[in-house]
């Protein structure tokens, strides 16, 4: 009898410190070994301590989860966590009321927190005029370039030295066709690797008003000689099957991980897919460029996502928020997370220590999307942040689809995103007038 209630007690011990346990949801949009890696986050934090538990939850693409949770605020059931794409970033940031600024968040849990800490021009876009910075860095990304070198060595061509300039991947595209290539080429995200960060890279205006970050009242100049000559060259390309169109987002990467294609611009956080997944041999090369464009190479633009935090939580959420913030920030965690996925690490010390361990040296070109990024940036090169963008991402695919499909000239496409896109950009201005 006495085991029975030294049972039940402990049983209703157990039951007691369950329920004191603050749980904090994170929602999420991290698919395949990317969501194995969130999961993996989560179970490592909640295995350390005892006092929070995350719960992280997929809630489908990025501008899924991002309309999700602004139904789930007004409706008094956010989550406490969001992960927002960089391009939802002004709208974030002019959700006055709905947010609680991560800067605050960390300071009242009595956490040290110093935006320089953070690599540059990861923490300058999550940041506020005022210094404050709004939302946590969390899988922060550029863009960059991945071969085959199976393919390349297919086809005759030196795969130790990937092409660096968009005239010598016209060049090897042309090879990886004649060996009996059917996918040369192919782009993902292509409104930010073709549009964006081609701007940033090449040092030209992407927007007006540094691109969005000085001003609401920014206007889009991608119709630019430079941007109608590129999308030109790549409309010739697909003429010719030299670069194929595979869909919107990251749908284009399976085509490259199955070997189907043999060139892809895209994530630096689609290493850890390639990594895991490829049967072949590939290299992490920098974006291509064109030699006669004076300032380019220049430095290409964050991608990527970060963490917003909720208002309208407990205090001890918050706490649970910002524990979970310094765990994740930490030079280990960062480090291995980089190493893992490919996405940068946010912080300088976990670049030193990832640099330290010898990883740049085993696995060449994992440092190219730091180097692309810490280059010396101008106010054209600076980030992309402008109202209204998951719209304008749209606007970006739906008229590049047509120059694809030969439906539309580039100029005509180009000239038609800068008119839809300054509709949109416009609405946002009006209905965020301080």
């Amino acid at each position: 009898m006495k085991l029975k209630f030294a049972a039940l007690a402990l049983a209703s011990a157990l039951s007691v410190n369950a329920q004191a346990q603050t749980e904090i949801q994170w929602w999420h949009s991290m698919t395949a070994v990317n969501g194995e890696w969130v999961n993996d986050l989560a179970k490592e934090f909640n295995n350390k301590q005892k006092e929070y538990k995350i719960v992280p939850t997929f809630k489908g693409s990025y501008d899924e989860s991002m309309t999700a949770a602004i139904a789930a605020f007004r409706a008094g059931n956010a989550p406490n966590i969001l992960q927002v794409f960089e391009v939802g970033t002004a709208t974030m940031m002019a959700s006055k009321g709905a947010i609680v600024p991560v800067g605050k968040v960390m300071k009242d849990a009595g956490y040290k927190f110093d935006p320089k800490a953070y690599v540059s021009a990861v923490a300058g876009y999550y940041t506020a005029p005022s210094g404050e910075m709004l939302s946590f860095p969390f899988n922060s990304s550029t863009t960059i370039f991945y071969i085959n070198k199976d393919a390349f060595k297919a086809a005759g061509l030196d795969a130790s030295k990937p092409p660096t300039t968009w005239p010598e991947v016209t060049l090897a595209a042309a090879k990886l066709k004649a060996s009996g290539h059917k996918c040369p080429l192919t782009i993902a995200w292509q409104g930010w690797t073709q549009l964006e960060s081609f701007s940033a890279w090449h040092n030209v205006e992407f927007a007006t008003k540094s691109n969005g970050l000085t001003g609401l009242d920014a206007r889009l100049k991608v119709d630019s000689p430079l941007h109608e000559r590129h999308i030109d060259n790549l409309a010739n390309m697909a003429k010719q099957g030299l670069f194929v169109y595979k869909g919107r987002a990251n749908v284009p990467e399976a085509s490259f991980v199955s070997g189907e294609c043999a060139m892809i611009t895209t994530s630096a956080g689609f290493y850890g897919n390639v990594a895991k997944n490829a049967k072949f041999g590939y290299s992490l090369a920098t974006l291509p460029y064109y030699p006669d464009v004076e300032g380019a190479p220049q430095n290409t633009v964050i991608g990527g996502a970060s963490l917003w935090v909720m208002a309208g939580k407990k205090p001890a959420e918050y706490k649970g928020v910002a524990a979970f913030f310094d765990f994740i920030s930490s030079p280990e965690v960062q480090s291995a997370s980089h190493k893992r996925t490919g996405y940068l690490p946010i912080t300088t010390a976990a670049y030193q220590l990832t640099d330290q361990s010898g990883f740049y040296k085993e696995k060449p070109g994992t440092d190219i999307a730091v180097q692309q990024m810490i280059r010396k940036v101008t106010d054209k090169s600076r980030g992309i942040r402008l109202g209204n963008y998951v719209q304008i991402r749209q606007v970006e695919d739906e008229e590049l689809e047509q120059v694809w499909s030969g439906k539309k000239t580039p100029k005509d496409a180009l000239q038609a995103i800068v008119k839809r896109g300054n509709e949109h950009l416009e609405r946002f201005q009006k209905a965020n007038k301080s």
